[in-house]
């Protein structure tokens, strides 16, 4: 992962000031997401390169946008970053405010980051009307009903031909809840599988509890869990507004957990359409 480390307000000051320091920094955030971008854009324009070039543009210039709002913020703010002053390079999205009363409770034993996780890259597109009538089209399980109060959760194993994973997401009317971990685990096959829950203790109450009665399989001697890393934590995405879309380079062998958390809505239910699939 690429850091730039600005050591005072006034460094921040002065490179402000200074273009060529600014042009520098925006190749080199190309060059680093070139080929995700270029990836994507292939899939959303097969045979146009044309209109592929001008998504990678748009991509990159969103990309550098929002890094530079995030150097500003952490240098600015020096009270909400304590711990470092290490900005990375590869942070892509903007933070709305978090969903916190819906965010999953795991707890810190679950979540130990066994091996370092690099950022994920997210953006937004405004044909969300087009996206949605693609997913329609498609037919298949792109279409699901979140309900009040439940939480939707995609699990996609990695592909052994695959080197990066890529989602893209909307909704009708209504926001929705958003995050991504990955569980280091290795799955048996790559088949991407759907759970519905009205909460993450429903959730590990039913694992155990198939584990616990599955006889055939044996007794699970060992009650711990597949460690978990939080690629992306869960906040409220305004997603029917805008297509959400993100990747994120395989850390290793595992399965990427794609939560989608409606738990924060009492009355309404939500109607999503997503797409995931991994690129070379």
């Amino acid at each position: 992962m690429h850091c730039l480390v600005i050591n005072s307000k006034l460094l921040l000051c002065q490179c402000l000031c200074n273009r060529s320091f600014w042009r520098l920094i925006q190749e080199a955030l190309n060059r680093q997401t070139f080929h995700q971008f270029k990836a994507y854009a292939e899939k959303q324009f097969p045979g146009d390169p044309e209109q592929q070039a001008v998504l990678i543009r748009q991509l990159q210039e969103q990309h550098y946008q929002q890094y530079m709002q995030q150097v500003l913020q952490e240098q600015l703010s020096p009270s909400q970053n304590q711990r470092t002053t290490s900005v990375r390079m590869s942070e892509v999205e903007s933070v709305p405010e978090p969903l916190i009363e819906s965010t999953p409770e795991v707890s810190e034993e679950e979540i130990s980051d066994p091996l370092p996780v690099a950022a994920a890259h997210m953006w937004t597109r405004k044909d969300i009307n087009e996206f949605k009538e693609a997913i329609r089209k498609e037919g298949g399980d792109g279409i699901i009903k979140v309900g009040h109060g439940e939480t939707v959760t995609v699990r996609v194993p990695t592909h052994d031909d695959g080197t990066c994973l890529f989602w893209e997401f909307a909704t009708d009317s209504f926001d929705l809840g958003f995050g991504v971990y990955f569980e280091w685990t290795r799955s048996p096959d790559s088949q991407v599988t759907v759970h519905i829950s009205e909460s993450e203790e429903e959730e590990d109450d039913e694992d155990d509890d198939s584990t616990r009665n599955d006889i055939e399989k044996g007794v699970n001697l060992s009650s711990e869990k597949a460690p978990l890393s939080v690629v992306i934590p869960i906040y409220r995405r305004d997603c029917h507004e805008e297509v959400y879309a993100g990747s994120h380079n395989y850390p290793g062998q595992g399965v990427y957990l794609l939560k989608f958390d409606n738990s924060y809505s009492l009355w309404r239910s939500k109607t999503l359409y997503y797409r995931v699939y991994y690129t070379r």
